[in-house]
């Protein structure tokens, strides 16, 4: 299972001054030197962490897989089949969220989707959806036309901390089970750290791992290389 570290939260706390530091390209660098595999990020509509100048010089250096996640928005499209990332991943994306909330709705943008996403597929751009672990949208996400879904792992994440959290567990279970059946390849995402990613591991289907916060969160305090690598170390 494959790591992708989501700088977003980097830019964050950059942000919070509208300086210069920490730099989200520094911190991307030492991810990648520690062993992940990729680099996501999400540049959002009112840029609140994640700028355009920080795309385009992750773009520059970053070799092995850089994922843009993006809500289906022309200005965002346009950017991104300009900079051309590995990857990118819809999401949903609202102004008043503090994160993102759940997952893409694709049946109601399924029209949209299937207009967009050959556009990205023809420059050789890898398509992901962030889904909610449901056979409905899987179902729509198969029709799109793209070739991943990134199981939207959030509801775990919050009924792990509860101790009661094997039917969200099962879900994801199902969901890769209908995701497969579809000829989807599958990516998961949110919420996962140190602690609950170990029930993720088993299910060999998932190709990848997207984690964000808990690795900037767990950075602070022993430096992004060893908080990556506590995490590779789970995923081996």
């Amino acid at each position: 299972m494959k790591l992708g570290v989501n700088i977003d939260h980097v830019a964050t706390l950059r942000q919070a001054r509208r300086g210069n530091e920490p730099d989200p390209a520094v911190l991307a660098r030492l991810a990648l030197e520690a062993g992940c595999d990729g680099i996501t990020l999400h540049l959002r509509e009112d840029r609140r962490h994640v700028q355009d100048h920080d795309l385009k010089r992750l773009r520059n250096f970053v070799k092995t897989r850089l994922n843009l996640e993006m809500a289906l928005s022309d200005e965002i499209i346009n950017i991104a089949l300009e900079v051309k990332p590995d990857q990118v991943t819809f999401v949903p994306e609202k102004r008043e969220e503090i994160t993102t909330e759940g997952g893409l709705d694709v049946l109601s943008g399924l029209s949209k989707l299937k207009d967009v996403i050959p556009r990205f597929q023809k420059q050789g751009i890898v398509v992901s959806l962030f889904i909610d672990p449901i056979q409905e949208q899987i179902q729509a996400a198969s029709r799109s036309g793209a070739e991943f879904i990134e199981i939207h792992t959030g509801a775990f994440a919050e009924k792990f901390k509860t101790g009661s959290f094997e039917h969200e567990l099962n879900q994801i279970h199902k969901a890769v089970h209908w995701a497969k059946n579809c000829g989807l390849r599958i990516n998961a995402g949110h919420g996962l750290d140190c602690k609950n990613i170990v029930h993720i591991v088993p299910i060999k289907e998932i190709e990848e791992v997207n984690i964000g916060h808990s690795i900037v969160s767990r950075a602070v305090v022993v430096g992004m290389e060893e908080a990556v690598r506590e995490i590779k170390k789970l995923l081996r």
